[in-house]
Formats: C-alpha cells, sequence, structure tokens
C-alpha cells in the first residue's frame, strides 16, 4: 500500500505539475513565467480567468511544483456550498456551537497546515465571512464557531481564483475592498481558448490520448475538417468545453479518426465542414493541411488566412516556417 500510494502521488504530481498545463501561445508562455517566480513563495495569489479556462490547475501546479507539494492540497468551492455550512468547513466549529455539532470539527485552514487552501469562486464568499478570511491571511489565526480562543495555523498558503470582476463587486459594496488588495498581492491572469487558438491543436492531441485510452478506442488522429471546425468555433466554455466535447466525439467515432460529424452540432455551421478522411493523420499533418486549405481559400492572403483560423500574422508566419509552406499562390504551369 505504501508503494501503491507513492505512485500514485508522483503520477498526481506529474499531472498537477507545470508539464500537466498544455499550452505554448504567448499568453500561457507569460502565465508559466509568473508561476515560476511565485511557486516557491508563500505569497498569496490570486488567480483571474474565465469559467473553464483551468483556475484550478494552475492553483494545483503551484502547489505540487513547490516545496509545499507534500503537504495537503485543501480545495473548497466558494459557491457550491450553502453560506450556514461553508464557515464550519473553513474554520471548524466547537461541540454544542450549534444544532447537531456533536462534536469538535477540524477546518480546512488547519488541516492544511504545511500545504495550501485553493479558495474557488472567491467572489462568491458570503461578506460576513470576507472580515474573518481577512483576519486569517493577515494574522494566520482562525476562531472555530463557537471557540472562545483563536487558533493558530500557522505555515499555510493561500491561493484564491475567479471569474468575477473583483473591482466592480468592490464598488458594488459585494466585496471587501482591503480583502480585495490583500488577496491580489501576486495576480496571475488565464487567456480564454478564443484568445489562444494556437494552443488548441496541441490540447486536441492531449485530449485525444487521454480519453482515447481511457474508453477503450483506438482513434488515433483528427481529419482536417474536424480541426477546422475546432478552431473555427469560439469556445465559450474554454478548456474544459474543448475536453468535453473532444471525450463525446471520441465516444461517437466509429473510425480511427475523429470526424467532423462527431463533434457537436454547435461546431458544424454547414454541411460541407462534415466530409470524412479515410486516413488516420498525425496532429502535425492536420494543422498543415488546415493552414494549407485556409491560405488556398483566401487567396494567399495571410492575413484573411491567420482570421480564418484564429490566429495572429506572426504565429502563422511561424507556422508556415515550421511546415515549410509558402504564403505566395504557386506560379502558374505553361505547356
Amino acid at each position: 500500500m505504501k508503494v501503491e500510494v507513492l505512485g500514485l502521488r508522483a503520477e498526481f504530481e506529474t499531472t498537477c505539475s507545470f508539464d500537466g498545463i498544455v499550452g505554448d501561445s504567448p499568453g500561457m508562455r507569460e502565465v508559466y513565467a509568473l508561476m515560476e517566480q511565485a511557486v516557491d513563495s508563500d505569497i498569496t495569489v490570486l488567480i483571474r480567468g474565465e469559467t473553464g479556462t483551468g483556475k484550478e490547475l494552475v492553483a494545483k501546479s503551484f502547489h505540487f511544483s513547490g516545496p509545499r507539494k507534500t503537504g495537503p492540497f485543501m480545495a473548497i468551492n466558494c459557491s457550491a456550498i450553502p453560506e450556514t455550512l461553508i464557515e464550519s468547513e473553513l474554520f471548524g466549529h466547537e461541540r454544542g456551537a450549534f444544532t447537531g455539532a456533536t462534536r469538535q470539527k477540524i477546518g480546512l485552514f488547519e488541516y492544511a497546515k504545511g500545504g495550501t487552501v485553493f479558495l474557488d469562486e472567491i467572489g462568491d464568499m458570503p461578506l460576513t465571512l470576507q472580515s474573518k478570511l481577512l483576519r486569517v491571511l493577515q494574522e494566520r489565526e482562525i476562531l472555530r464557531i463557537g471557540g472562545t480562543a483563536f487558533v493558530q495555523v500557522g505555515d499555510v498558503r493561500v491561493i484564491a481564483a475567479t471569474n468575477m470582476n473583483l473591482e466592480a463587486a468592490v464598488k458594488a459594496g459585494a466585496f471587501r475592498e482591503d480583502l480585495f488588495y490583500r488577496l491580489a498581492v501576486f495576480p496571475v491572469v488565464i487567456p480564454p481558448l478564443r484568445e489562444r487558438r494556437e494552443d488548441i491543436p496541441l490540447l486536441v492531441d492531449h485530449f485525444l490520448k487521454k480519453h482515447a485510452e481511457r474508453l477503450g478506442k483506438t482513434v488515433g488522429g483528427f481529419s482536417g475538417a474536424a480541426l477546422h471546425a475546432v478552431l473555427q468555433y469560439d469556445w465559450p466554455g474554454n478548456v474544459r468545453e474543448l475536453e468535453n466535447a473532444i471525450e463525446r466525439a471520441i465516444l461517437l467515432e466509429k473510425s480511427e479518426v475523429l470526424q467532423a460529424d462527431s463533434l457537436p452540432s454547435a461546431l458544424l455551421p454547414t454541411a460541407a465542414a462534415e466530409r470524412r478522411e479515410p486516413a488516420i493523420l498525425p496532429m502535425e499533418e492536420v494543422e498543415r493541411r488546415a493552414i494549407a486549405h485556409a491560405l488556398e481559400v483566401s487567396g494567399w492572403n495571410v492575413a484573411d488566412a491567420a482570421r480564418a483560423l484564429g490566429l495572429n500574422r506572426v504565429t502563422l508566419y511561424r507556422k508556415l516556417k515550421k511546415y515549410d509552406l509558402s504564403s505566395q499562390p504557386p506560379s502558374p504551369t505553361f505547356r
């Protein structure tokens, strides 16, 4: 059991380390640079980003890539627990503190000694608890419900995350200004997927391998039409929506190449995008074909092709060089 636990811990640490985050766009490289600067410190981190961008994965990467990786990682979603229970979850309670409190309960901040407390959706924390959280951050002590003495929590790192505009919440009186500034010591902003479309082929390949193996399917590549549809879509649900779409498509796919008609219908604006490809294509070949097709359709206008692919021109030029593609139309052949 000890060997198995160590093996599972090593696998989990690998999955939740920097290497477990997929993306090589400029926006994600900026995220990595910020993480590297703060991973070994105890500084409070505020992770900001839309729903589905991977805020919890970034929080776990902070924990499992730093000196606290052998300590506990305690996560709580501030919007998923009723207001009457969240205080007990965070700070604990004494026996007899309220009806049903038949024994003492230790809260997450006490359990997380030597580790990390991750407060997801911090913007939804009730105002009545925000002052108590502020005391934890400033004084490193908590008061259990029904308790009479403060308890030192000591060596605990706090990482918070939100998809909310906290500045607007502060102005509206829904979030304490002093708590906001105490949390936002080191902000990390994760860009939405629509602003880093160059990461989509990498994410697609990652999810394809992950879920094909788990589902026992032999799907080993994407058709050009399928990748084109994935690149064109705006992904309002971000990486989480992309992963769900790929997982569903793998389950529905009957061939060894994931076809466009296995994707959710929202990704397929025209029936022409649903043509089927007979051969298994490596992801790089799929991307090369998608770029070549976009150039041809745009009349070799690099700006239009980049816009159709959801890339900026600098990234497209880099990929043209990578795949040895020309940005000029082929010369006419005279007989």
